[in-house]
């Protein structure tokens, strides 16, 4: 069972044995329950946390199925991050999934980097570069830039999702070394491009 748009929720279940009771941010959430990162998280495994979204339309929704967390509907570039996270050394999940073409994805990343990066770690994070749609403001490279000075291993690069008839790479999938069994990520990691399927596929083994 999963209802992300990409199995996220399994990578992040798989990367941290299947923790119940876990935190996420959730940045960019949009329908609380279709294609939403963490609500098998929340609904199947106890966990709970922030989640940020620009549009209002899903505010009644979010408030029915979605009560065991925080729901923010703000631009999230001016969401204060670091008086939401203050009271966590860690959490295990990250997401960022925003518009490229419009510089948030990358303006958010950057203010994470530097008001809470310092303070907080994420176990996990799934980062959406959207590579596919164009090289926009050079997202790709310097997120990794960001998440390698950080300490973040990369362990699913260029993560393909089947869209408009092809598979479009769209995003980077990390784990924090701290925070995860190494032994299990080395053996699972991959430097090369591959499907959500494909990776599921090598979770499972």
């Amino acid at each position: 069972m999963s209802y992300s748009q990409a199995s996220q929720d399994l990578f992040v279940l798989h990367m941290t044995e299947f923790k119940t009771g876990g935190l996420f941010l959730e940045i960019g959430s949009n329908d609380p329950i279709q294609t939403n990162n963490s609500y098998l998280l929340e609904s199947q495994y106890g966990w709970n946390g922030i989640m940020v979204e620009y549009d209002t339309s899903f505010t009644e929704s979010y408030t029915k199925v979605r009560p065991k967390s925080i729901h923010m509907f703000e631009d999230a570039r001016n969401v204060n991050y670091a008086n939401l996270t203050s009271e966590y050394k860690s959490m295990d999940y990250l997401q960022i999934d925003l518009d490229v073409n419009n510089r948030s994805t990358l303006d958010t990343l950057e203010l994470l980097d530097r008001t809470v990066f310092d303070k907080t770690q994420f176990a996990t994070v799934t980062f959406e570069h959207d590579i596919y749609t164009g090289n926009y403001f050079d997202t790709q490279k310097i997120s990794r830039e960001i998440f390698a000075k950080r300490g973040y291993q990369l362990v699913f690069p260029d993560v393909s999702v089947f869209f408009n008839g092809a598979n479009r790479v769209f995003e980077d999938w990390y784990v924090h070394p701290d925070l995860v069994d190494m032994e299990y990520v080395r053996k699972v990691q991959s430097q090369k491009s591959l499907t959500h399927n494909e990776i599921i596929d090598i979770l499972r083994k």
